[in-house]
Parts: structure tokens; C-alpha cells; sequence
């Protein structure tokens, strides 16, 4: 449908039907998503908000955008008798297209998972909608119909868009001489009413609104306007005159989020570069955390004038889990989102955060510990992004990172890893893999387990990338558990002796083992060997001295990365069982073995792949040779 109606055409409504995940999400809100049900009103005029910056900063290059209304505002009425409340904006407005498409989807990645989930868990905890900028919907939990009228800034024409948020929605062309902006018309419910009293929609504005830097006006009986919030941007206003629950507030505003900000960073600076900053880090993870885009999510004004909330120069990628604003003194008032590439004022001004913020970290890690392991929880892996991104800020991120390790319940530190570190350690152990869990179960630690050697477990998709790069911390390297050349003789505590002797005949066998192993696999390992790591397991690999990290190479195999998996050393332990009994095979049968031991050198193999995680390249043949020596086993 054309905005641009002919003023001779009849106004007729197109029927339009909602995005399926708007569907559902409408299905959740009439079941009260909200625990208080008033924020469908903080939602609204936060909307309106967001139109009236959209404006101002369009106007800056098309003035004209302003005619006959330069005062930007918000209005709230109600009509008892027609039982409807009315929010107001005189902002940049919509078009018809723009109507559906807002109105009508969820366009942000990322809402499907976050809708899902509202949908598994019911009660009030679920005060999460705004995390998508999706707050519009709020107004159906207090009406069973909502009118909205646009005109955008500039345009000719206007729409109107209707729904009873019951699956379907339409738009209408309206008469051209409907204001620019959006109204936001709500028939409420019956059990509704409080809605329309005066002093409940005052109390709700001062409440959650009175940081917003436009007039928020109520229309009265006959006319009167009674102006709501104090209507000055709160970042401009003294750190003392700012209560915790207006900084909360505006945390929500600024942010779509409705948890409370862990973290709340206030300040001006001023010299040769000003600018103010209300920064926050939120309580918990944001649904579209880990998103592709990697957007960040800071607003740049400039003499408290909305630019951009799309400035990907102002912080780092690492650190899109940071909502808040920058407001700065310097950059020209008309300055486009093309003019920030590169700007070298703007280029400061993100030198100067992420410091700050890595510092208020530094010091959140010091007073509160259990505060600290939560945020890095939450926000750890995007952290360890900057490791790999940003050299000149590694440094102060390998001390901010935190590790879980096989011999700590908690999180700890490199810092207090490298002072627990044992007698004679000079590296700082790792080892890398899908979870904690399946980590903890590999065969390599066993012999750091044995000499009670404490390992970082490195579970993090991240990991793979910056670990490469980061040689060491405080002197120590880095050095991985499935590493070949691992020598744990001289370091911790010897485990106990076993009492079970190695004889030169058994030596002898195993030699002869090995050497069968070797002549089997040559095609698919680089070498077979005895352990000195295993203490429970048969088998294991680990990667050759001058290799990459085994984890590593099948992080980068699945995302085409390397080519072709190099050779692992296959390691057998001279004492389990089933290796001395395959010795002691050898020794008796001698050359005559190999056909019989031939499956079973190769089910060895499979089964150390297997608990690294990898599937047996031949899947057919694990399953026939396993068949087979059960078979033996059993016929006899």
C-alpha cells in the first residue's frame, strides 16, 4: 500500500497478520509477563523518547524536518468516559511500511530464542521484553485494543495501525493533516481504570520517566498541561543529586534491559578532550549477547543531542555487553555516522572508557570476589575476545580473567595459579575442551592428578584463538596438557611407588608391543609409545612437540580453518591390564600376533579418539572389529 494516497481514493485497511514470534510473544504478555503492570507506560513514553532523538538528529542536516513544530515533546491524556489513555509524540513518526514493519515483526536476530524461552517459564521473573526494544506490546496487558497514527517527519501522508493483539493487525490511510509524530491510542480493559487517574499516571512518570531530557506533558480537563518530569538528561546532572533508583531506571531506558546494572560508571572528564559518561554493566547475560553482528550498544550525543546508537568506533566489540551513553563536548554537532569512522577525537574518547572500565573491573575483582566470578559468568568469553583483538589491552585482560581448574571448586586467577604453582613447575598447564565436565575426564591429566598439579580448563570456543597468541603470564608459559613433550618427573609430588615390579621380560614385552602398535597404525599415527601420564587409562593421544593443540586443530578443522588433522602420538600405559595382557600375547606368540592383535591395535586407537570426543573415521569398521574381538571373547 502506497502512503501517498490519492486524496479521492477510499481509505480502505489492509489486513496484515503478525510475525509469528510476535505472535507468540503477544500470547505471553496476555499472561502478564509483567510482574507490575504500569511499565507498559514507561515502555511507551521510552519509545516516544527514542523518536523525538531520531528526529533532532535527522533535523541536523534537514532543518525542514522541524517546521511548525520545533518544540519536541511527549503527551499523555486520558478520557475516562471513552475509557482510552493517549501518548503523544511530536517525533521523526512512521510511514505506513514502516507501521507493519515495526509493528507487525521482530526484525532484531536473535528474538526467536529469547521468545522461546519466555515461553518455557512462567510468573512475574519474566520482566524481560524490553531486552529487544519489543516494549510496544507491554500495552496489550492493559487493553484489548491499541490505535496507532503516524505521519513521518517530511512526508505527505499519514496511516493508522489497529490490532486487538490477537494474531492479526491492519493499516488505513488517514487524513493528510495529521500531525508529524505518533500517538498511541489504548481502549483499556474494564479492570483497567487506575490507568486514567491523574495522579497514577503522575506517580508512574516521576517513577521510571523523569530522566528523560524532553517535557513530558499531561493534558488535562479543559485543557490544562501539567509538565511530569524534571526533563533534563540525567548524565548532565551532579553524581550527589542522582538517586541509585533514578540511575536504575535510566539503566533500563537506555538499555531495553530490566535487569539491575551490576556495575554503574559515572564521570566527566575535561581537558583537552570533555565528554560525560553514564556507562552500565548489566546483572546478566542480554539475549543477543553472542550474536554475529557483535553490535555495541552505546549512544553517542553530542551537547546532549541524540547521534547515533550504532557507533561501532566508541567501544570495542569485547565490550557490547556495556549499555549507557557518551556525551561529547568536542565533536561537531553535525557530525554524520560516515564523519566517525576513524575520527581521531572519537578514537580518545574510546581509549578513555575502556580504560576506565577496565579499571573499575580491576577493582571489582578486589572487593568483591563472588560479585566478580558472576559477572565473569556472564561476560567472561566476550572479554577473551579483546585477548585476541586488542594487544594493547591484553595485559590488563589476563589479569581481569578468570579460570576454572581441576583442582579449585571456584574461579581462579593467573595471578594466584602462578603463586600455587608446585615445586619445580615452570608452565602454566592447560587443557582445552567442549565442557568442564568433559574435560575433567580426559586420560592426559591423570598424571597431574597423581602429583595433585593443578590445570586451567579452557572450555571457551575463544580460547582457541587468543590462547595461540598469548605465550605466557608473568614469565610462565602457557603449555598444554596433550602436549607430547609434557616431562612431569621433576614437578609436585611423586605419586607412590606401585609394587608392582617391572621386570626386564615385561620391558622386553612391552617393547615388542609397541613396535607391533607402530607397524599396525603407520598410516594413521605419528607414533606409538609408552605413557608416563596414564595411571587409570589403556590409551590416550597427545599431540607431537612441534604440533598445535589437539582441541585446538578440531576447533579450526570444523570451521575449515586447517586442512587435513595432523598424526597424533598414540600413548598405551605399561600397567593397565589389557596393555599387559596384549605384552604378554606378544611375547608368547611373537610375530604370529600381529594378525591376531591387528583389530585390536585399531579398536585402541578408535577408543582414544572416542574420548577426545572424535568419531571413528570408518564407523563401520569400529562397529565389525568391535563385533569381532567380542565374538573371541566370548566363543573363546
Amino acid at each position: 500500500m502506497s502512503a501517498a494516497a490519492d486524496k479521492n481514493t477510499p481509505k480502505t485497511a489492509e489486513t496484515h497478520d503478525f510475525q509469528a514470534e510476535v505472535a507468540r510473544l503477544l500470547d505471553i504478555v496476555v499472561r502478564s509477563l509483567y510482574s507490575d503492570k504500569e511499565i507498559f507506560l514507561r515502555e511507551l513514553v521510552s519509545n516516544a523518547s527514542d523518536a523525538c532523538d531520531k528526529l533532532r538528529y535527522e533535523a541536523l542536516t534537514d532543518a525542514a524536518l522541524l517546521d511548525g513544530d520545533g518544540d519536541l515533546k511527549i503527551t499523555i491524556s486520558a478520557d475516562p468516559k471513552a475509557r482510552t489513555l493517549t501518548i503523544a509524540d511530536n517525533g521523526i513518526g512512521m510511514s505506513d511500511q514502516e507501521l507493519v514493519d515495526n509493528l507487525g515483526t521482530i526484525a532484531r536476530s536473535g528474538t526467536a530464542a529469547f521468545v522461546e524461552q519466555l515461553g518455557q517459564t512462567e510468573g512475574g521473573d519474566n520482566n524481560l521484553i524490553g531486552q529487544f526494544g519489543v516494549g510496544f506490546y507491554s500495552a496489550f496487558m492493559v487493553a484489548d485494543k491499541v490505535t496507532v497514527t503516524s505521519r513521518r517527519a517530511g512526508a505527505d501522508s499519514a496511516a493508522q495501525w489497529q490490532s486487538d493483539g490477537k494474531g492479526s493487525f491492519t493499516v488505513t490511510p488517514v487524513e493528510d493533516d495529521t500531525p508529524r509524530g505518533t500517538t498511541v491510542v489504548l481502549h483499556l480493559l474494564k479492570d483497567e481504570k487506575e490507568f486514567l487517574d491523574a495522579a497514577r499516571i503522575s506517580q508512574i512518570i516521576k517513577t521510571y520517566s523523569d530522566h528523560i531530557a524532553l517535557p513530558i506533558n499531561l493534558i488535562g480537563d479543559e485543557g490544562a498541561n501539567e509538565q511530569l518530569n524534571a526533563a533534563s538528561a540525567l548524565w548532565s546532572r551532579q553524581r550527589n543529586d542522582i538517586t541509585e533508583e533514578q540511575y536504575t531506571e535510566f539503566y533500563h531506558h537506555v538499555g531495553h534491559l530490566f535487569d539491575d546494572p551490576w556495575l554503574t560508571l559515572h564521570n566527566r572528564v575535561e581537558g583537552k578532550i570533555e565528554y560525560t559518561n553514564l556507562l552500565y554493566v548489566p546483572s546478566s547475560q542480554p539475549f543477543d549477547l553472542f550474536q554475529p553482528e557483535r553490535k555495541t550498544n552505546v549512544k553517542l550525543y553530542v551537547r546532549r543531542v541524540f547521534i547515533t546508537d550504532d557507533c561501532e568506533d566508541l567501544l570495542p566489540a569485547w565490550l557490547r555487553f556495556v549499555r549507557g551513553i557518551v556525551d561529547s563536548e568536542d565533536l561537531p554537532l553535525n557530525v554524520s555516522r560516515e564523519m566517525l569512522q576513524h575520527n581521531p577525537l572519537l578514537a580518545k574518547i574510546r581509549s578513555g572508557l575502556v580504560k576506565r572500565l577496565l579499571s573499575e573491573l580491576k577493582k571489582k575483582a578486589k572487593k568483591d570476589a563472588e560479585g566478580y566470578a558472576a559477572f565473569w559468568d556472564n561476560f567472561g568469553a566476550v572479554l577473551k575476545e579483546g585477548m585476541y583483538e586488542s594487544a594493547d589491552y591484553r595485559e590488563d585482560l589476563l589479569t581481569l580473567a578468570r579460570f576454572r581448574s581441576t583442582n579449585q571448586d571456584g574461579l581462579t586467577s593467573l595471578a594466584d595459579y602462578v603463586a600455587a604453582m608446585a615445586e619445580g613447575q615452570e608452565d602454566i598447564y592447560y587443557i582445552s575442551g567442549e565442557s568442564a565436565d568433559a574435560v575433567a575426564a580426559l586420560p592426559q591429566l591423570e598424571a597431574f592428578r597423581a602429583r595433585n598439579l593443578d590445570v586451567l580448563m579452557m572450555v571457551d570456543p575463544v580460547d582457541e584463538f587468543w590462547l595461540p597468541m598469548v605465550n605466557e603470564f608473568e614469565g610462565k608459559p602457557f603449555r598444554s596438557a596433550t602436549r607430547g613433550d609434557i616431562d612431569l618427573d621433576a614437578v609436585g609430588t611423586a605419586p607412590e611407588a606401585d609394587d608392582e615390579e617391572i621386570t626386564p621380560a615385561n620391558n622386553s614385552a612391552l617393547s615388542s608391543l609397541t613396535a607391533l602398535l607402530k607397524l599396525t597404525l603407520a598410516d594413521a599415527v605419528k607414533d606409538v609409545r609408552e605413557s608416563n601420564r596414564l595411571t587409570d587409562s589403556a590409551v590416550c593421544l597427545v599431540a607431537g612437540d612441534d604440533d598445535m593443540d589437539m582441541h585446538i586443530e578440531r576447533m579450526l578443522r570444523q570451521h575449515n580453518q586447517v586442512g587435513e588433522a595432523a598424526k597424533r602420538i598414540l600413548e598405551i600405559n605399561p600397567k593397565h591390564p589389557l596393555i599387559r595382557h596384549l605384552a604378554d600375547t606378544v611375547a608368547e606368540k611373537g610375530g604370529d600376533a600381529s594378525g591376531e592383535l591387528d583389530d585390536v591395535a585399531w579398536l585402541l586407537l578408535d577408543q582414544a579418539r572416542i574420548i577426545e570426543g572424535e568419531t571413528p573415521p570408518d564407523p563401520a569398521a569400529f562397529a565389525r572389529r568391535m563385533a569381532d574381538v567380542i565374538t573371541k571373547g566370548l566363543v573363546g
